[in-house]
């Protein structure tokens, strides 16, 4: 049988023992953001919106190749193909995306997506300031997820433009 008074002892010292953390942690100062009047700071491995990523020459990195839209569990990426031609070259491989849609109103932020892409081309960016009313206004388009093109860019000349190079014209 339990010493009724080794009890009510044990219990007296965990009560002192979480009040004094309680005590400690009073005279910290408080750690607040100052958000919206001051940008917020987010660890390195936030997941916000997602963008769409170029490569050095300002050509579109996804390739159409379906695996982000096979990964997602949610099935919130939809995603139409399209063939790159030499008079039109959208992206490095043989396709492009032509329609590349995410619904954030069912998107979970798990980044299967990212991990599931073979040419880095979709990333978790910082955005998170996608709060609506309005449902439609959360499908992404391609459009609004690709990054800028980079400064400096130069474009894979095309089929006619090297023609009339090589002719001295």
């Amino acid at each position: 049988m339990a010493n009724p008074i080794s009890d009510v002892f044990n219990g007296a010292a965990a009560i002192a023992k979480g009040m004094g953390i309680t005590f400690k942690e009073m005279l910290n100062p408080t750690i607040t953001e100052d958000y919206p009047d001051a940008p917020a700071k987010f660890q390195e491995r936030f997941r916000g919106v997602h963008e769409l990523q170029r490569d050095d020459n300002g050509l579109e990195k996804c390739v159409a190749c379906f695996l982000c839209a096979a990964a997602c569990p949610a099935q919130c990426i939809y995603i139409e193909a399209a063939e790159n031609t030499t008079e039109l070259r959208i992206s490095g491989g043989e396709r492009y995306a032509k329609v590349y849609n995410i619904d954030y109103n069912r998107c979970i932020f798990c980044g299967y997506c990212v991990e599931a892409c073979p040419t880095d081309a979709i990333t978790h960016g910082h955005g998170f300031e996608i709060a609506s009313y309005n449902t439609s206004t959360l499908i992404y388009r391609k459009e609004q997820m690709l990054v800028p093109i980079p400064a400096g860019a130069q474009f894979p000349m095309k089929a006619a433009e090297t023609e009339h190079t090589e002719s001295g014209h």
